[in-house]
């Protein structure tokens, strides 16, 4: 462990299209040649924390060069800012030169989360012969499935916060050179109170391609973009990783949480590898899912204490995060190939409910057994009160349950896979005052006289008629505790033109009064449901502002000010059989 560092900033680093690039190096003082990490972000290399998971200073101590770069576009580095779409080509020129630093081995491992996460992909599907290892946090493999839609429904809320806020490193950018510093004091402080009130008034401004707090001031021409073309596999390939994981030759060590908005992608990301990755070495990626948030590594989550031992710092009360990437860099970048990090189980995840980390060999559980829990009803489904009832007894004949969809009086967001504005906190929340409006289904299994596990992908399949020509249906897994309290685990949005969207089929409009069965994706979960404790199903067709409001119009996405109410059907009948699907673990 050396006790001095030298610390480099603002170093440039030239891409093939002469664009600089800069960063701030952390590395081991004296004379030497070490392994790199690597991380590149868009939110400012010099602003504290900026490293995100992993303390650059520790690791370089630990005998490491450290480099924190700012993506192109961004704070120091040149260029023009377009998310996502250079850092495949920019990370492959980064690696390349920090390879080839005086002070480096030629060995470059990458790091980081969400965004950086993203980084990481992008540049390993290029295989850049210097990139040995990588540790990407939180991140996606498709926009299509958490970062920019989700079952075809927009995800507003993330995508209008995320746009917003990356917007005022672009009113810094713009006013470079100004001589009246008034200028930008302006133009900062309309920027301010916009995303000061985007919870309350700006997720409600229509029509959403004309969405005023992103068009006041510009800085967020790709938004746009992605409204006035959504779903586009071919507009937004270049940053789709999922296809291309056989292209990447190293392992990852994949870090989630059950409640982060790209829970999906990480899991994807784990099982593509280790179940095909082309060499070896990619082979041997591993996987950790905590019950954490987008970003967030504190106790509680939501509204429940999960206890010391859940988070990124005391994971099992024996190590954390950092700890973790460090050993996981050690075997590939100095040579420690003795430090049993490969003698490990491949995954380590943690169980709500018992709230133990618990490793595994393989997701899905293998001895997971899928098990359909049915709707039921005499037709009166609607708030917690209502006659709903969910068990594994197949249908009959059975009443249909109906429901008014409002999208001027949303059903609004509480809690979940959020990252978005402080009005909308992510994480399990009390589902109870969701769960009294008439237009939320409530079904639930009898009191447990025992408990029963749920660890694994979830899915609801639909049987569901409506008067619109386009509709949402959104379904949403909880555990109901024995003093009634209803806490979300996972959920999931169709939007209905996009039903067949993943089987390959052109979106298409419905025909109104005709019944449609919809397989709505509730990503994975989890958790232990307690004797004593129901599982429950609540659908309904809105989550504002998580996802934007489908106006019921059939018409293009984002033209619409004017919103129409929809008569939705749901069946659950012999011919209709509508259910959740668990993948149930045996327990000891």
């Amino acid at each position: 462990m050396s006790k001095h560092i030298v610390v480099e900033f603002d170093v440039p680093a030239q891409m093939r299209d002469g664009v600089t690039l800069r960063a701030n190096v952390y590395r081991p003082s004296g004379e030497g040649r070490w392994p790199v990490l690597l991380t590149r972000l868009p939110y400012g290399k010099d602003f504290p924390n900026a490293a995100g998971v992993l303390d650059p200073i520790v690791a370089a101590r630990r005998g490491y060069v450290v480099i924190v770069q700012d993506t192109r576009g961004r704070f120091a580095s040149e260029g023009e800012w377009d998310p996502m779409r250079n850092e495949a080509l920019d990370g492959v020129d980064t690696i390349s030169w920090a390879a080839e630093l005086p002070y480096s081995n030629g060995s470059v491992g990458m790091f980081g989360a969400s965004y950086y996460g993203f980084t990481q992909w992008a540049a390993a599907v290029h295989n850049p012969p210097a990139l040995k290892v990588m540790a990407p946090y939180i991140t996606f493999d498709t926009p299509l499935n958490g970062l920019m839609f989700r079952g075809g429904a927009l995800e507003f809320g993330l995508q209008v916060a995320w746009h917003l806020a990356m917007g005022a490193n672009v009113l810094v950018r713009r006013h470079a050179g100004e001589t009246d510093p008034m200028v930008l004091g302006r133009d900062f402080s309309i920027w301010s109170k916009t995303m000061d009130a985007l919870g309350e008034q700006g997720y409600w401004s229509l029509p959403l391609r004309a969405l005023a707090p992103l068009k006041l001031q510009d800085v967020a021409p790709s938004f746009f973009e992605s409204i006035e073309t959504p779903m586009d596999r071919e507009q937004l390939e270049p940053i789709t990783i999922l296809g291309k994981h056989e292209q990447v030759t190293v392992p990852a060590f994949n870090i989630g949480g059950w409640y982060d908005i790209f829970l999906q992608g990480t899991l994807e990301n784990f099982q593509i590898m280790r179940e095909r990755g082309s060499t070896p070495e990619a082979r041997q990626s591993k996987l950790l899912i905590g019950p954490w948030v987008h970003g967030g590594n504190s106790n509680p989550v939501g509204e429940v204490n999960f206890g010391f031992a859940s988070t990124p710092a005391l994971i099992n009360l024996q190590s954390d995060v950092i700890s973790m990437q460090l050993r996981w860099f050690d075997h590939f970048l100095q040579d420690k190939q003795d430090n049993g990090v490969l003698d490990e189980a491949p995954i380590k995840l943690f169980v709500m409910g018992t709230n133990v980390w618990r490793d595994e060999y393989e997701w899905p559980l293998a001895r997971a057994v899928e098990t359909r829990y049915y709707l039921h009803s005499g037709g009166q489904a609607n708030t917690l009160t209502g006659d709903g009832s969910l068990s594994t007894t197949t249908p009959e004949q059975e009443q249909e349950d109906h429901f008014d969809y409002d999208p001027a009086h949303p059903v609004m967001t509480r809690g979940g896979a959020l990252l978005m504005t402080p009005e909308y906190p992510a994480g399990p929340f009390d589902q109870r005052p969701t769960e009294q409006r008439s237009d939320v289904l409530v079904y639930s299994t009898e009191i447990l006289t025992e408990a029963v596990e749920v660890t694994g992908p979830i899915s609801v399949r639909l049987w569901a008629i409506s008067s619109a020509p386009d509709t949402d249906f959104v379904a949403r897994l909880v555990d109901v505790y024995p003093d009634g309290s209803a806490r979300n685990l996972t959920d999931g949005i169709i939007r209905a033109r996009y039903r067949n969207f993943t089987a390959g089929e052109a979106p298409s409009l419905l025909e109104p009064g005709q019944a449609y069965e919809y397989t709505i994706d509730l990503w994975a979960t989890s958790n232990v449901f307690q004797a004593g404790h129901r599982i429950r199903l609540d659908i309904t067709s809105s989550n504002f502002p998580r996802w934007d409001r489908n106006p019921n119009t059939g018409h293009d996405l984002g033209v619409d000010s004017e919103l129409a109410v929809a008569h939705q059907t749901i069946l659950h009948d012999a011919a209709h059989p509508s259910f959740v699907s668990l993948p149930l673990i045996p327990l000891a």
